[in-house]
């Protein structure tokens, strides 16, 4: 028995240095990541319990901000932290001074749709997913003015990354941006976006395009015909044409919809429609395209 004892004896001293390599543990854990920056060793461990402590707060309930005129002096600086989690709150803070106190937020609007841009690129879903909820409460309170020479480059990359993150896998995610995209289309006149959405229409990534097909069928059937005049009748029906051989569903279905949109708006006042309509596809596409055109408003 006393030879079985002496290989433990032998282990003993080596155990007090292993304390010593264990709490360096969490000292590691506790350290929270800089805004922007994704370390594999440690946002894994962090993210599950810090994201679980970020609210995400309705635009119904948000507050207006005490002190507002004080309070607008530090937002940069929040938006600016290397801390996620206070990028976070001033985010929400950014979203209190849209729908409470906008005027105190334009001299510094691009800067902030440049920090929600930063945000939504970011790996946390948490940070992403606030970014895309400022975005809505942004379209609601500037409208038209996103499209002035001031924000106009700042909102393209808003409208890019917000298409993205509607094509991505994370539900909670892409629900968000679908919800702040139909909020844009609601908020702003429809031929100014759709000048910024057509682009987009004929992206390269198949999701992104048939997010923006859905958005660019919204704003045409907000628009009168001398509305989709002013766009272009023939560019409207070719677009449509072009997705409705598209690979994704929802791409086809947002096509039909621009078809007709588009037929509605040209026959309104006609008796023969569907023989003004079919002048019209045969005068300006393929016999394969017109065809198509014509079989959707048959059906209708």
């Amino acid at each position: 028995m006393a030879m079985a004892l002496r290989p433990i004896d032998n282990a003993l001293p080596t155990t007090p240095e292993r304390p010593k390599k264990q709490t360096k543990v969490p000292v590691s854990i506790q350290k929270q990541p800089e805004f922007g920056v994704n370390d594999e060793n440690q946002a894994p461990l962090t993210a599950a319990t810090i994201d679980a402590t970020i609210d995400y707060i309705s635009s119904e309930n948000l507050k207006p901000i005490s002190d507002p005129d004080f309070k607008i002096l530090s937002l940069n600086e929040g938006l600016d932290s290397k801390d996620w989690v206070k990028v976070c709150e001033s985010l929400n803070n950014v979203r209190r001074f849209a729908l409470y106190h906008s005027a105190l937020l334009v001299p510094t609007l691009e800067k902030v749709m440049v920090v929600m841009v930063k945000a939504m690129k970011n790996p946390r879903s948490a940070l992403c997913k606030t970014s895309i909820m400022a975005s809505f409460d942004i379209f609601k309170a500037f409208g038209d003015s996103l499209f002035d020479s001031a924000t106009s480059a700042a909102f393209d990359q808003l409208l890019l990354q917000l298409l993205l993150k509607a094509s991505q896998d994370k539900r909670f995610v892409c629900e968000e941006a679908d919800r702040t995209l139909n909020t844009m289309v609601q908020s702003l006149t429809p031929l100014p976006l759709l000048q910024k959405l057509r682009a987009y229409a004929s992206h390269a990534n198949p999701r992104v395009r048939a997010k923006a097909a859905v958005s660019v069928s919204a704003c045409v059937s907000k628009m009168g015909l001398e509305g989709m005049k002013d766009y272009g009748l023939v560019s409207l029906v070719k677009m449509a044409a072009d997705l409705l051989n598209d690979r994704l569903p929802e791409a086809r279905e947002a096509a039909r919809g621009i078809v007709l949109s588009v037929y509605n708006a040209y026959t309104e006042n006609e008796e023969e429609k569907q023989e003004i309509w079919l002048n019209f596809c045969q005068s300006n596409l393929t016999p394969i395209h017109a065809q198509s055109m014509v079989k959707i408003t048959s059906s209708q």
